[in-house]
């Protein structure tokens, strides 16, 4: 397998062909196999997390809800103002997981929260 294949953002072996472009399915990274790797590597991360008021945050943050949150399973939400301690940051549409008091884990979009 050639090497202009491999993925610069995760390394993986499956990029393919999109015209001028080759294109990563497993994390969706676009690149082109003629430009350097290194100016590649040089593009900003992308995966930079905004409350709802443009504040980045970090794992450990601590966050708070901005409005209720129903609960898909349960009869009740999560209460706007609900203080949720110790965030870990990840990628997709839901990019905080955290555990809520009094009702376990949980995932929740960055919009709904600011930084506490």
């Amino acid at each position: 397998m050639s090497d202009s294949n491999k993925c610069p953002n995760c390394q993986s072996l499956y990029g393919y062909p999109t015209g001028t472009s080759m294109m990563c399915p497993e994390c969706g990274h676009e690149w082109n196999p003629n430009e350097p790797v290194e100016a590649v590597a040089a593009e900003p991360d992308a995966s930079v997390v905004k409350d709802a008021n443009g504040n980045v945050l970090q794992e450990g943050d601590t966050v708070v809800l901005i409005k209720d949150l129903p609960v898909k399973g349960s009869s009740k939400a999560i209460k706007a103002g609900t203080k949720v301690k110790n965030i870990r940051l990840t990628t997709g549409d839901h990019n905080i997981d955290c555990k809520v008091e009094g009702f376990g884990a949980m995932a929740l979009k960055s919009i709904f929260v600011k930084k506490g």
